[in-house]
């Protein structure tokens, strides 16, 4: 925690001190609270101390997280009293006393429930003239550090391990706690279960004392007088604590049926408004959660086994799920909803291509030598495993979602996933869970272990869409997940990657010929081509460069403590940076070595480095050292650092490839269909006049009419489902092309179709994210309004229904979260106001239409709720 904040910065702080002691494992054991938005529980910190941490060096002293130059002031052990906020969510197993802890003589800073928060402080991390030891040498105290926000911390205590009914095989003094935790977490890998069990026995034995503890807006502290070493620090600790409504870890919400739901989000302050952690990635660690919640949720997280739910008291249940593969603590994930399982339909003849192998020679996927990580079950150790091309998977949506489910995700996944074996061999996970997502969620896709999140957006139109992002996010099971980032900063080992192989397990799993998937990976990196250039002309030159870090990369502080630069920024959102140039970089390699020894190289790169965490050198290095001297000119890891992974803007060797290829005539031929034909042949309804002569130059000319057809048509039979099915004429067009069309308005600012963009906006979130960005780094004012309104609305617009003095309705656009028809005019609509003769018979819904010089207004109205859904059509 030897580190300072600038307040005037979007920097992330990890404050966690990981150079002197590690979590190991955690227990979880939870309940959550829909009424009152609250998860709340106990979690229980396994730790362990080594020689490596046992360094002295003046540099480890570190400010106490204080508002002011004061002493350091830790809770003391004098108890009040805490009120029950809901009697209805059942108490953990474990029989804790509802105490908080309150420091003597010092003032309360508990909230008006008695819960203690995170102060908030502006510079998150400020200096004090005195000091607390985080390290293990001089006469202070050692203090346990904690990546910690938006939580209310009640109790924190030492776990009496020794207490457990035949733990005493492990010591033969039972006092010695700690080695009693150090011998459980030695267990060897094939006694896995037996290491579970006894971590769970572990957690629940009673306390042996409370310890110590303050929190600031960043981190939770611990200590225990008298420890002044990390090795003489409790090694098993329980933590009383209930995440906040407004926590920035989870979001509370609605499905698309309408009932509520709770989900982690992939914040950039990750999961530490969740659970107290060790947020760095260097805090590898295992876990296993038990959650509790009515019984009409399902819950959902990243864990090996596919929980059932264990009938509690009346309408509750409970989940139990762990891991046993250590992995940061940012990928632990969670979702609480009304989720259906979807299964699929019964599986015709033509459905047999999804399970047909595309795997080259096993002997590809087996190298000599055992894995370089720490010892858990391995996968890559498991025959079966190795050859297993689909793994077991399960699709979870709201019910009013199935039809869209079977119809488009649930044919994509087994072809996807034999896809991916194909060409990086073993699945690092042994099952699948896909669910899709609340409308809300501001992303296509989020990946975690054993699970991934799809936003509903995936569901529209052809497979494309669906079957590219899917191939993105399997692809993080290996590059994100199973081998992850050093340094936070070097995403582009995450999502370059990820970005790459979408391409190559999408054309496998279409079965496309060779020269059918150069053609569509070329198309795709066209269009790539052109976000770059867009990307670098409007973000800032800092937040372009893929090591920003530069040599001191990896690096942190004596204590383990470090700041992401930028982690905070809003813009870092919607930018794909990271994507797109990794990218490139990528495809730049592969062509150097060649596509088939590209690949047989990442196979044996990701047998050598799964389950570890790496640096870009660490790549690098690898490949050139696998790369024959006559294709190696000019390639260097100084070289690539210089050119690709060090300098903002568009690398020198891409822009080289880029001009040789603006003479080729495929590019030409997507560059024009790109700029001109796309909105039109979505929107062949609107009238010539709508888009205007800019954007329809072959108007009258039939020639020109038929080469756009055939284009197309081109681009759907190589984009097509694996197997064959029967779609409506209007849905074989080009999948993207009505976000293309908002991007063609945005761009000439064609003022009559901003209705377009605002629809596009609300319902088609994930993608809309996009064009949210480009609308707020516009000049025109317009435009920019138009995007701010997009913040204070949810997914549809709605209409205020009022009867005043008489049994009509009087029917007023709003925005939901707005005043009534605020800057709606801005969108080339006027305001419409009209009245119908109020139902009388009470049903849910009643239509009235009306048509006020434009689209046809479908509003439906209750008299019951008093609230109106407007769509247009």
């Amino acid at each position: 925690m030897d580190i300072k904040l600038d307040p005037s910065r979007d920097d992330l702080p990890l404050v966690a001190n990981t150079s002197h002691i590690l979590v190991k494992h955690y227990v979880l054991d939870l309940d959550v609270d829909f009424e009152s938005q609250v998860i709340g529980g106990t979690i229980v910190l396994f730790l362990e101390s080594g020689n490596r941490f046992k360094k002295r060096s003046s540099s480890t002293e570190v400010a106490c997280p204080s508002e002011s130059n004061e002493a350091c002031k830790f809770r003391m052990p004098e108890p009040c009293q805490i009120p029950v906020t809901n009697t209805k969510t059942f108490s953990s197993k474990i029989g804790y006393n509802d105490f908080v802890i309150c420091g003597k003589g010092e003032k309360d800073t508990s909230g008006k429930d008695g819960n203690h928060d995170n102060q908030e402080q502006a510079s998150g991390i400020s200096s004090s003239k005195y000091c607390c030891d985080t390290g293990n040498h001089g006469s202070e105290e050692f203090l346990l550090v904690l990546d910690c926000c938006d939580l209310s911390v009640l109790k924190v205590e030492e776990v009496d391990v020794a207490a457990v009914p035949g733990i005493e095989k492990f010591t033969r003094s039972p006092k010695l706690r700690n080695q009693i935790v150090h011998e459980v977490m030695a267990l060897p890998a094939d006694r896995w279960r037996e290491q579970l069990d006894y971590y769970a026995r572990c957690s629940q034995a009673p306390g042996c004392g409370e310890l110590l503890f303050d929190t600031d807006t960043w981190s939770l502290q611990i200590r225990k007088t008298g420890a002044q070493t990390a090795t003489d620090f409790p090694h098993a600790i329980r933590i009383q604590y209930r995440t906040k409504p407004q926590g920035r870890s989870v979001t509370w919400t609605s499905d698309q049926s309408g009932r509520p739901c709770v989900y982690t989000v992939g914040s950039p302050i990750n999961n530490r408004a969740l659970f107290p952690c060790q947020e760095p990635p260097v805090a590898m660690s295992t876990w296993q959660a038990t959650v509790r919640a009515a019984a009409s949720f399902v819950v959902l997280m990243s864990g090996e086994n596919s929980a059932k739910p264990t009938q509690l008291q009346e309408d509750y249940s409970s989940w139990h799920y762990y891991v046993t593969m250590p992995m940061p603590a940012s990928t632990f994930t969670i979702a609480v909803g009304s989720w259906t399982e979807m299964k699929p339909e019964i599986c015709s003849s033509n459905d047999v291509a999804t399970e047909r192998s595309f795997s080259p020679s096993e002997a590809d996927f087996r190298y000599i030598g055992v894995c370089g990580h720490m010892e858990y079950p391995c996968r890559f150790q498991k025959a079966s495993a190795t050859t297993q091309k689909i793994i077991p998977h399960r699709v979870f949506a709201p019910a009013c979602l199935k039809g869209a489910c079977q119809e488009t995700l649930l044919p994509l996944i087994p072809p996807c996933l034999s896809a991916a074996h194909s060409v990086l061999g073993t699945h690092p996970f042994s099952r699948l869970d896909i669910l899709i997502v609340p409308a809300n969620f501001s992303s296509l896709g989020m990946a975690s272990p054993h699970i991934v999140f799809l936003s509903q957006s995936t569901l529209t139109g052809m497979s494309q869409l669906c079957g590219t992002r899917l191939c993105h996010e399997i692809a993080h099971a290996w590059f994100g997940l199973a081998i992850g980032a050093r340094d936070w900063t070097e995403e582009w080992l995450s999502e370059g990657f990820a970005t790459h192989l979408e391409d190559v397990f999408w054309a496998k799993a279409q079965q496309l010929a060779p020269h059918e998937a150069r053609e569509q990976q070329e198309l795709r990196a066209c269009l790539r081509w052109r976000r770059l250039q867009d990307e670098v002309q409007n973000s800032p030159e800092e937040m372009q460069v893929l090591r920003p870090n530069k040599e001191k990369t990896g690096h942190v502080s004596d204590s383990g403590s470090s700041v992401i630069r930028h982690g905070l920024n809003p813009e870092k959102v919607f930018m794909q940076v990271h994507y797109l140039k990794g990218y490139f970089l990528l495809r730049f390699l592969a062509k150097r070595l060649g596509e088939d020894t590209y690949f047989s190289f990442l196979r044996k790169f990701v047998h050598t480095f799964h389950g570890q965490l790496i640096l870009s050198q660490d790549f690098l290095q690898m490949l050139l050292e696998n790369i024959p001297e006559e294709k190696r000119p000019e390639l260097s890891v100084g070289n690539i650092f210089r050119d690709w992974l060090e300098s903002s803007g568009i690398p020198q060797p891409l822009q080289r490839e880029r001009q040789a290829l603006a003479e080729c005539g495929l590019a030409q031929q997507v560059s024009a269909e790109v700029s001109a034909g796309d909105a039109v042949h979505a929107f062949p309804f609107l009238p010539p006049r709508a888009v205007g002569p800019a954007l329809h130059p072959w108007r009258g000319a039939r020639d020109r009419r038929r080469r756009r057809a055939t284009t197309v048509a081109k681009w759907v039979r190589v984009n097509r489902r694996p197997r064959k099915r029967k779609r409506k004429d209007r849905e074989e067009v080009f999948e993207k092309v009505r976000h293309r069309w908002c991007e063609l308005i945005v761009k000439h600012k064609y003022t009559k179709a901003y209705r377009d963009v605002e629809r596009f906006l609300q319902e088609d979130q994930a993608m809309g994210i996009y064009l949210y960005g480009e609308l707020m780094l516009s000049e025109d004012p317009r435009q920019q309004h138009l995007a701010r309104r997009k913040d204070h609305s949810e997914n549809l617009f709605h209409a205020s229904a009022r009867s005043p003095g008489g049994p009509r309705l009087a029917w007023t656009l709003d925005i939901k979260g707005r005043d009534q028809g605020e800057g709606w005019d801005m969108c080339g609509a006027r305001m419409i106001q009209f009245s119908e003769a109020a139902p009388e018979t009470g049903e849910d819904s009643c239509p009235r239409k009306v048509r006020e010089g434009g689209p046809c207004l479908s509003l439906h109205c209750s008299t019951q709720t008093q609230i109106g859904v407007m769509e247009i059509s």
